[in-house]
């Protein structure tokens, strides 16, 4: 039935039917955004949404779940988790007990975990920046990677989309999605075109009505017009982030070493607090990390720099005071539409645009 619905679209793709929806746009899992609401919308609009997992409280997960499951007359969605997180089983029990359709992470699952998932009949679709991560998750289980080329928001890699898309495309079976660069219906052809099976989008869906970021947040993304100004730093918490200037980056840039050390310990103990991480969980973490690489304790210590600081912008609406992810396309984005309306305009001139190329090449 769903796959019979899907086929009806003119930008129909196999991954619709693997995920369940009309349209192969899926919206990611963007911290303390991607809540039930933006999933709803997204997934009555008809593309495919993602719980933020990692950011809802491990009391209200299961909540946030049924809820999408009730407005949206029980359609697919994803979940998105991280191994590290003190509650990850939870969110595996809760993705099988409920049957969700697909789960996205990043690096951190093992074959039992992934195999448990795929044995429920749930998609496994991990976010990578590399093809040597696409070919390990695959190795691990995957049956359908995300790309994200380095144009893309928050944690990015190096490699621009029109370079990572066709190199993974070429070297693997399964279906790729493209993420970083994508928000309108010129970026969905030419992905497809590339050989995507669909496009991923964090930045674009974040900035709609229906995000739930508070108002004086988005302004601070709509203020911003230069693209070249939505910059990578490695200041948050040492791992490469794309992201808004602001008051905050600013004061990162010109602190000592050792105050970064001092403002990354005292937000994991907020952090730790919040998630109800114990202490064994937390030298667990911290020990793990010295026996996979020592150089990169300092980093797993910083970790809880960035859901912290991105909840004092996205949640609490002071983006003076915390961080702001962003891909390059927000430069682009001029208005704050609903998701109903991103995806019906992204379908039109999608469309509109693949007309006018089979003209030309006729």
């Amino acid at each position: 039935m769903l796959g019979a619905i899907a086929a009806k679209s003119e930008l129909y793709t196999p991954l619709c039917d693997l995920l369940g929806c009309r349209y192969p746009i899926v919206q990611t899992a963007m911290g303390w955004v991607a809540g039930s609401s933006l999933v709803a919308a997204t997934t009555k609009a008809g593309g495919f949404g993602f719980l933020a997992g990692a950011t809802i409280a491990a009391d209200r997960i299961e909540d946030e779940i049924l809820r999408v499951k009730e407005l949206t007359g029980d359609q697919p969605f994803g979940l998105n988790f991280h191994m590290f997180q003190p509650n990850a089983q939870q969110l595996l029990d809760l993705a099988v007990k409920h049957k969700l359709r697909a789960v996205s992470y990043g690096r951190g699952p093992d074959k039992k975990v992934i195999g448990r998932l795929r044995d429920a009949g749930i998609v496994c679709m991990p976010t990578v920046g590399a093809l040597k991560h696409a070919q390990k998750a695959i190795e691990m289980g995957a049956n359908v990677i995300t790309i994200q080329g380095g144009e893309g928001g928050g944690h990015t890699g190096s490699v621009p989309t029109t370079v990572l898309l066709p190199q993974v495309v070429d070297a693997v079976k399964v279906p790729v999605v493209a993420a970083g660069g994508f928000y309108d219906g010129r970026g969905f052809v030419a992905a497809l075109a590339f050989g995507a099976q669909g496009i991923a989008m964090g930045t674009r869906f974040m900035m709609t009505r229906d995000s739930g970021v508070p108002e004086v947040t988005l302004q601070r993304y709509l203020a911003t017009k230069d693209a070249e100004k939505i910059q990578i730093s490695h200041l948050v918490d040492g791992m490469p982030q794309r992201m808004i200037p602001n008051e905050y980056l600013a004061m990162l840039e010109k602190a000592s070493a050792f105050k970064r050390l001092r403002i990354a310990l005292s937000l994991a103990l907020q952090w730790k607090a919040q998630t109800g991480m114990t202490l064994q969980h937390a030298f667990s973490v911290l020990w793990q990390a010295f026996r996979d690489d020592a150089s990169s304790v300092a980093q797993t210590v910083m970790a809880a720099n960035a859901p912290m600081l991105l909840q004092r912008a996205m949640v609490d609406g002071k983006p003076a005071e915390g961080v702001m992810s962003a891909g390059q396309v927000a430069a682009l984005i001029g208005r704050l539409d609903t998701c109903q309306e991103v995806i019906d305009g992204m379908v039109a001139l999608a469309c509109e645009r693949r007309a006018a190329l089979n003209m030309m090449t006729a």
